[in-house]
């Protein structure tokens, strides 16, 4: 019986389904962005947000658990070094993806696949901080009313 076995197969072998999904998340982890399938970006964020967690305490058995899924050592480094420092602090959901359309060869639903705190565009925090200036004057009306 296959009670609570729900993941996407991705029609292929399971492994080949995993060196795919190990390949795509040394990919992500290396240019911090790709474009793939829906399909297999979601089994993606499914396989590599786990090892993005474990990368936030740096041990050495950390480090083997994620050199087991990576198979990479390139890839485990800079996860470690470069990924981790920047995703300490999120609570989880370190992937966004972002549909950008069907591909023109079989209509595929195309997206991109990326790391959340590497995009400028949406994770620029300096722009969120700036106040908005209301027209009746706010804080600096009151201030220099109490002045006077």
């Amino acid at each position: 019986m296959r009670h609570g076995k729900k993941f996407n197969h991705l029609g292929r072998k399971t492994a080949h389904r995993k060196a795919m999904l190990s390949n795509m998340a040394c990919s992500l982890i290396e240019h911090k962005r790709i474009t793939t399938t829906v399909a297999k970006a979601k089994a993606l964020r499914v396989f590599v947000e786990p090892i993005l967690t474990k990368s936030k305490n740096d041990t050495t058995h950390n480090r083997r658990t994620a050199f087991r899924y990576l198979r990479n050592k390139y890839a485990v480094t800079e996860l470690f070094r470069e990924v981790a420092p920047k995703i300490a602090d999120r609570p989880g959901g370190y992937t966004r993806i972002i549909r950008t359309g069907n591909r023109l060869g079989d209509n595929a639903e195309m997206c991109m696949i990326e790391l959340v705190d590497f995009n400028e565009i949406y994770g620029n925090d300096k722009a969120k901080k700036t106040t908005r200036r209301s027209r009746r004057g706010g804080k600096k009306a009151t201030v220099a009313k109490e002045e006077e």
